[in-house]
């Protein structure tokens, strides 16, 4: 009964992935559209060219403050980013139940490399979905910074490409920026900053996460082999992770303390 309880939760679990997997990739552009001023932002191509217009815009005016169509843009990104975030959030969930089916099934009686290789899959799709809510909740916290990319893409030309040169010349140069740079240094900080806090919350985590599977490990008796090896892989996973998380943690942190050289180095695309 157990068994056919255990399978039936999996096929629902991963019905839920593959549903949300789909939703990840159709749902975010269409929903923060339905939000205020965000009508026609959905297709990358108007994104571009609205986002570009508005730069150009806020760039002329010699002001800090983000004028209306570039706020409008800005608004649409930070949306995008929530619902994302949000997505991938529920994703990250129905997988850590789906991982945990496989765990028990893999401590049953019976062939275990096709479980074996699901839970890999899993877990490895499971830090997928991890890094996604990290970069999604980055991108709402700072939309401004995470729309440079889009802004710098391709080979802009004409008064954009003069409005960047400029750009790159006064981050060079260094000392007191014009409004919109200043603008954008800060948003860029924030931008690094926010992915150092999150980053190290989720090493925290992952830290008490291979702390406790090593104990539970410790404490199962060594006469249950699968439960001790399939206790030692995640333990070591997690361990593994969280040294990973902690080089984002330092790299974020150092661009947050003087992000101007770093926002140099993207327009001059070393970013």
């Amino acid at each position: 009964m157990h068994a056919l309880l255990s399978r039936h939760a999996g096929r629902a679990l991963t019905g839920l992935v593959l549903a949300l997997v789909a939703a990840f990739v159709l749902a975010p552009g269409p929903l923060a559209a339905a939000g205020p001023g965000g009508g026609g932002l959905a297709d990358q191509g108007r994104l571009s060219s609205s986002l570009r217009g508005a730069f150009l815009e806020y760039w002329r005016s010699g002001d800090r403050d983000l004028p209306p169509d570039l706020t409008r843009v800005v608004d649409f990104w930070f949306r995008y980013h929530v619902v994302k975030g949000a997505i991938a959030a529920l994703l990250l969930v129905a997988l850590a139940g789906l991982g945990v089916v496989l765990y028990r099934r893999y401590l049953r009686p019976g062939r275990r490399a096709a479980t074996v290789a699901a839970g890999v899959f899993v877990w490895l799709l499971g830090l997928l979905a991890l890094a996604t809510v990290m970069a999604n909740v980055q991108g709402a916290v700072a939309p401004f910074a995470s729309l440079l990319p889009i802004l710098a893409s391709g080979a802009p030309d004409g008064p954009l490409a003069d409005a960047l040169a400029q750009t790159r010349q006064r981050l060079a140069e260094g000392g007191h920026y014009p409004p919109a740079v200043q603008a954008m240094v800060a948003d860029f900080g924030r931008y690094h900053e926010a992915m150092a806090v999150i980053a190290a919350v989720v090493a925290v985590a992952l830290i008490a996460a291979s702390v406790l599977l090593w104990r539970r490990f410790a404490l199962t008796a060594r006469s249950d082999v699968r439960a001790r090896r399939g206790l030692r892989a995640l333990g070591a996973a997690s361990a593994l992770a969280s040294l990973a998380v902690l080089v984002v943690v330092v790299a974020n942190t150092t661009v947050a303390a003087d992000p101007a050289p770093a926002l140099l180095a993207f327009f001059d695309g070393g970013w």
